[in-house]
């Protein structure tokens, strides 16, 4: 277990006060087994009257709504999480300890979508990727998918993007470089082209090299990953872009089919779009 500070800390500058419409936050994680929250502290500048509810997926999600013109706008989350990992041994039905298998039917219908490919393939780069990794039938299901997740990071080099979206798991593969949500996306459709149920998980990841020892410095970002789904494990993390699996340094936020309904921050203002000069994220993850 560790016991582990997220302080996360986004700043809009603007040229002049501007109004804020509606803002939807994601920052704060459920409380579970794996993951207890012990202290969440959330922080607007300008004030706004803020309600929380639960989305379509269960995430906690809260919504701001601002009341005062401003020419800057503070968002800072601060997180206080007991993380434990569940790892690395996973009890797995005896019916689906080797791949392929199938999921019972009401699973199926509880996946639902997380089991359908969301990406165009048409040339099957990505499934003559996915192929690759099934090298005999039947084959043990943890090795099929540890293969899988250590085997981006050592041809696809990360690149920090800060332009919103996602690169489709062909782009990635292709150009040979993506954020950590498209290492996750790679590796989630991949799944799913397998027949695994698999979804998009945002959060944070614990780097002890990074650790300063004061949360109010910037030694972290936010990361993604994915979360396959295996009968009598459950769902278990996959982390390509770090060739981790269930580890106590993944630090989840929210879990969401697609990565375009687990961004942090969504919202708007109205002005000039020359008022809008810039904005600022500051992410430390520190163990107590």
């Amino acid at each position: 277990m560790r016991l582990l500070t997220v302080r996360h800390a986004t700043t809009y500058r603007y040229a002049r006060p501007v109004s804020f419409g509606p803002h939807r936050l994601m920052l704060r994680p459920r409380d579970s087994h794996d993951l207890r929250l012990v202290g969440a502290e959330l922080t607007l500048s300008p004030p706004a009257h803020v309600r929380w509810m639960h989305d379509v997926f269960g995430n906690s999600v809260a919504l701001a709504d601002f009341q005062t013109p401003a020419a800057t706008l503070t968002i800072v989350s601060t997180l206080k999480i007991e993380s434990y990992g569940i790892g690395p041994v996973f009890p797995i039905a005896p019916e689906a300890e080797f791949y392929p298998f199938i999921y019972s039917s009401s699973d199926r219908v509880d996946l639902g979508r997380l089991l359908e490919q969301h990406y165009p393939d048409p040339d099957l780069v990505l499934a003559r990727w996915a192929d690759s990794f099934v090298t005999s039938r039947p084959m043990r299901t943890l090795d099929l998918l540890a293969s899988m997740n250590a085997a981006l990071k050592p041809v696809i080099a990360y690149a920090e993007r800060h332009e919103p979206g996602t690169q489709s798991p062909t782009e990635t593969l292709q150009r040979k470089s993506g954020a950590c949500r498209d290492f996750a996306m790679v590796f989630i459709e991949a799944a799913r082209y397998l027949g695994f149920g698999a979804r998009f998980v945002s959060g944070y990841l614990y780097d002890p090299a990074l650790d300063r020892g004061d949360a109010t410095q910037a030694t972290a970002a936010t990361h993604a990953w994915a979360d396959v789904y295996l009968p009598g494990a459950g769902w278990i993390e996959y982390d390509p872009t770090d060739v981790l699996i269930a580890g106590d340094s993944l630090i989840r936020v929210a879990v969401t089919r697609d990565p375009s309904q687990a961004i942090p921050i969504i919202g708007s203002f109205s002005g000039a779009g020359s008022d809008f000069l810039g904005m600022t994220v500051e992410v430390a993850v520190t163990q107590a």
